[in-house]
């Protein structure tokens, strides 16, 4: 019989956190979502009645449900009262491996012994994690991409342990949220989706480092052969360009290869504060950003 889940908890209250807790309400799941700071949980009251906006002007979630939706979420800095009764957890904290081992050796301690844990990690795999429990049958990767309501998918990945039937009872779960599970049938770095956008976002990133381009034109090129409402450079501003490095840093140290390491020009934006939305500026500046004004596409660069 496949274990079922009730209560959901969510590590990590930031912008795939919120997401990925306000996806599991709206699919009627009481969820615990976790913070370290009560900052970033008033940060995340914003956040996810935002969201939450969109996703009824999506058509993904019906306006009388909004109050409904949003009491289901509850708030907390303290972990062991997050987890202290869960059937599942989903970690969504910075993609830091020492930060996601020391984060799961807690919830190995905190958890039912029955509790599925995963990490949302876009690089890591679970096979890493796994010696800071004792647990790894009941551990895999669920990797969600934004906005989760108008890209419905999550990529599940199997550790070196990981029991088919926590892999069933995740499916199961995903599939009542209204998700779509695709499964990853071996151990992969980047998974499915990571794995072909980090081709086209190194390249991106190669080819404005390199001075072959502006940002400009990289986004525009893309945005009118492959029709997308945005390029590659302006969906890196909205992740946050120190994610996009620290992902990158994953690679890297695996490859030890010097092509993998961030171009300069992904470190000079973060050194000089500029990440992205987050902070109104990156590889273009917020709000208003250029790819946005109607004659981007038409209008050649100086």
């Amino acid at each position: 019989m496949t274990q079922s889940f009730h209560r959901i908890a969510v590590i990590g209250s930031g912008y795939m956190g919120s997401q990925i807790a306000l996806q599991c309400a709206a699919g009627g799941y009481s969820v615990c979502l976790h913070d370290i700071t009560e900052a970033a949980l008033e940060t995340s009251v914003g956040s996810l009645s935002e969201f939450l906006d969109r996703m009824i002007d999506d058509g993904c979630a019906a306006a009388e449900q909004r109050a409904p939706v949003l009491d289901r979420i509850h708030r907390t800095t303290v972990l062991a009262e997050a987890v202290s009764d869960v059937d599942f957890v989903i970690e969504a904290v910075r993609e830091d491996l020492a930060v996601k081992r020391e984060v799961f050796r807690q919830l190995d301690e905190l958890c039912p012994a029955n509790s599925i844990l995963a990490t949302n990690s876009s690089s890591i795999r679970i096979s890493r994690l796994e010696s800071a429990t004792k647990r790894p049958d009941k551990l895999l990767n669920a990797h969600f991409v934004q906005p989760v309501w108008k890209h419905p998918f999550v990529e599940l990945m199997r550790g070196s342990s990981t029991s088919d039937e926590a892999i069933r009872a995740v499916q199961s779960f995903m599939t009542s949220i209204g998700v779509l599970p695709v499964l990853v049938r071996k151990q992969s770095t980047g998974f499915i989706f990571n794995r072909i956008w980090r081709a086209v976002k190194k390249e991106a990133l190669k080819v404005v480092d390199q001075g072959i381009a502006t940002v400009a034109d990289v986004d525009r090129t893309w945005m009118i052969q492959m029709e997308t409402p945005m390029g590659p450079l302006a969906m890196m501003d909205i992740i946050g360009l120190d994610v996009v490095r620290d992902i990158e840093l994953v690679y890297f140290e695996e490859s030890g290869d010097p092509t993998d390491a961030p171009p300069q020009v992904l470190l000079d934006k973060i050194a000089n504060g500029q990440l992205g939305v987050k902070t109104g500026a990156g590889f273009y500046n917020y709000p208003n950003p250029a790819w946005q004004s109607p004659n981007f596409l038409t209008q050649a660069s100086p």
